[in-house]
Parts: structure tokens; sequence; C-alpha cells
């Protein structure tokens, strides 16, 4: 039996669901394929995404292909009430409420993995991590899965080198039109939709420090210039430093942008990245946000412990009085800025991201058996059917190769 808010909040969250896949050629493509091929047929898939519009409608896609889907939030603060009610009622078993704590969030996705999956599709490892320390007995069942974010991939990739992976998993995250697309243009959208919205602030002429530039922070550091702001990015990596510089932004170390920053968005996947010592030489008035899967990036541990006092300044905005007498305002509790102020992703770009997400699943499936337990890449000719579905949709087509220039570009005697 699901567990949700409340189910009259259904009819709010179909209209949000309607509007997603009315935006989502390409997962309504992959249904109706799914409706005659039930690829899904008699299997069972738990599923732990930010639950929210997109998010119901894959989970539709995959039921529409036979599966028996269970699914849960991957964030206590991304999930809609009124999108979880309204999946519920279309038959998704849904286990997901907004601001839960961490214990019932746990508990939720104990729920979901309860069933025996036949697939996991994951965001961040959580799923993952719990089948293989609490649920040993149901891993024998499990086919494979899918990781859709670089923070679980990362995780997975540790597992594995360990040894301690006992199933294939698809790397979707590493996908070209997952991470080109989703972590670029989608979260350097989404991030100052959530800042934007929340804060009510300009962000022309002021300073943002970006930590990290892989490729969700190259897309927030590209539309923070384009609101006018000066980006300051700070760097572990000295390539991706200077790809930043000569990409046109000032490059420093965190004490050094610390006292700069205006707004700072840390997107690296790692922990500790704003720590006390950064926050304590920052500018009366700093705004603190996380892009990074988990809210650790931002120290709010050292923030509660040290803060002098601290007050609700606004929705979702948290003001910290420091000890020396200036303020700091972080923006949704140091969790995901993009989800936990906004609505995530546009609608477009997460259908090319779940179309790679159900596509990977049926994958799995196909190959039953013939995986050995490890991380893989998604397979090139599932990259090039989605940017092939999603040109189509947007009514542009391209060239091919000639014979001869096959030739040409495949002889070394020429």
């Amino acid at each position: 039996m699901s567990i949700i808010l409340d189910a009259k909040l259904a009819p709010e969250g179909e209209k949000k669901i309607q509007w997603a896949m009315r935006n989502m050629p390409l997962l309504r493509g992959i249904e109706e394929d799914f409706k005659s091929s039930k690829p899904f047929d008699g299997l069972k898939i738990a599923l732990s995404i930010h639950f929210e519009a997109k998010t119901a409608c894959l989970c539709r896609v995959l039921a529409a292909g036979g599966a028996q889907v269970h699914a849960s939030g991957s964030n206590p603060l991304s999930t809609q009430d009124d999108i979880a009610a309204a999946a519920d009622a279309s038959g998704i078993d849904v286990y997901a409420i907004h601001g839960v704590n961490s214990t019932e969030y746990y508990e939720h996705l104990r729920k979901v993995l309860h069933f025996g999956p036949d697939i996991i599709i994951d965001d961040g490892g959580d799923l993952v991590n719990l089948m293989h320390n609490e649920f040993t007995e149901l891993i024998p069942g499990v086919l494979g899965g899918c990781e859709e974010t670089t923070t679980g991939i990362i995780r997975l990739n540790s597992m594995a080198a360990d040894g301690a992976l006992k199933f294939p998993m698809i790397a979707v995250n590493n996908a070209m039109c997952k991470h080109l697309f989703d972590n670029r243009y989608g979260t350097g959208q989404s991030v100052w939709d959530g800042i934007n919205r929340t804060t009510n602030l300009i962000v022309a002429g002021k300073y943002v420090v970006v930590a990290g530039y892989g490729w969700c922070s190259r897309g927030i550091a590209m539309r923070a210039k384009g609101q006018g702001a000066k980006v300051i990015i700070t760097e572990i990596d000295p390539v991706k430093a200077l790809e930043a510089m000569m990409d046109g932004y000032e490059v420093m170390p965190m004490p050094e942008a610390a006292k700069l920053g205006d707004i700072f968005v840390s997107a690296t996947g790692c922990c500790s990245v704003i720590t006390g010592e950064h926050i304590m030489l920052m500018k009366d008035g700093a705004v603190l946000s996380n892009a990074g899967h988990f809210n650790v990036e931002v120290d709010m541990a050292w923030l509660e412990d040290n803060c002098a006092s601290k007050y609700d300044a606004r929705p979702n905005i948290t003001g910290y009085v420091l000890t020396n007498g200036r303020t700091v305002f972080v923006l949704g509790e140091g969790r995901l800025v993009n989800l936990a102020a906004g609505d995530g992703h546009p609608v477009e770009i997460m259908d090319m991201s779940f179309a790679i997400q159900a596509l990977s699943a049926r994958y799995i499936v196909e190959n039953r058996g013939k995986l050995s337990p490890g991380v893989y890449s998604v397979p090139d000719e599932l990259d090039r059917e989605v940017a092939i579905r999603k040109l189509r949709s947007c009514g542009i087509s391209i060239d091919s190769l000639t014979d001869e220039q096959d030739k040409y570009l495949n002889s070394w005697n020429l």
C-alpha cells in the first residue's frame, strides 16, 4: 500500500503530469513501443528519483511496458505531494512525502525494495546501497539497474572497485545525450530558476562563485554569465581550471573566492566544499546554495553548531547570524536548490534523460544473464537512438555519409 500525503491532491498533480507528457515526445514514442512489445512483462521495477511530474511520466512508461512499478523520491525536499497522489491514483506504488525526516525517507526506500525488484532505477545510489547492506537475500533476483547521477556513479564505481557490487548497473549519467544536455543545460537553467524565484534578487553585477567545473557547473556558470554576473570558478582539477579560465571566468581557491562572492553554488559531488572557515570570510548577506546530489557540500552541521542564531528569512531561505555579526543565507536547507526550491530540470531535457533510462532498462532485460556485476556505459546505439528521436521531434534532419565518404573515413591506404 502506498504512502502519500493526501490522495485528494491527485487531480492537481494529474494536470502537471499531463503538461509534462505533452512536452515529452520521446517518452510518448517509447511508451507506444512498450505497449506493443511489453519488455517488462511480469517484472518489478524499484525506482528512486526526485518525485515530480517528469518522474511520474517515466513510471507510467515503464508500467506501459508491463512492469509493476514501486517508486520513492530520492530527496526529502524534492517530492511533490500532488504528483505522488496522481501517480498513486494511476496504479503506481508510491512511497514519497515532501519534507520527511531522514528516518522516514529511508523507510520509504525500504518499502520499495521490500517487493523484491528485478530492476533498480536509482538517483544517487541509495537504493543500491540499501540493497547491498540490508536486502542481500534479494540480490540474486536483480537483473541489473540504471543510475541517473554523477554522485551515484561515483558510489557505484567505488563499490565495483572493492568487488562489492553484485549486479550490473548502467551508468546513464555518462551517456552523451544525458550529461551533455541534462547536466549542462538542465542544471544550468533549473538551478537559476530555483535561486531566482526563491531570493527575488538580481544576479547582474554580482559575484557568483561556482564550485567545480564539471558539466553541471559549466551550465550554472554559463547561465550566471548570461544574467550579467561576474563568475568565479573554484576547482581542484588543473585541466578543468584551465578550461574555466579560457572560457572567460576568474579562477581562484575557495578561501579567496569566499571574500568576494555574493552568491555561491556548489556542484562538485564531494563533501565539505564550503566550510566554516570559508563562511567566516564571507560578506554580510552572502547567499549559499548546493546543486550536488547530497546536502554535504555546504557544511550545514558547522553552521548549525556555530551560528549565534538563525531565522527563516523567506520560504526556503534560512538566515544564519554568525559570531562575527554577519549573516549568510542558505537556500533549501543546503539540499539540491533546483528541486528543493524549484521544479527541477526543464521537461524537454528530462525527456531525453528518461528516454535513456527507459531504453537502458529494456537493454538490461534483453541481456539478462549476459552482464556480469559491474558498471556499464550506455550502449552507443541507445545514445544515437535518443539523439535521432530528439532531432526528429524537433523537425530536424541531418546529413549522412555517402559510400565514398564512408570508404574514405575507414581507409588508411588512400
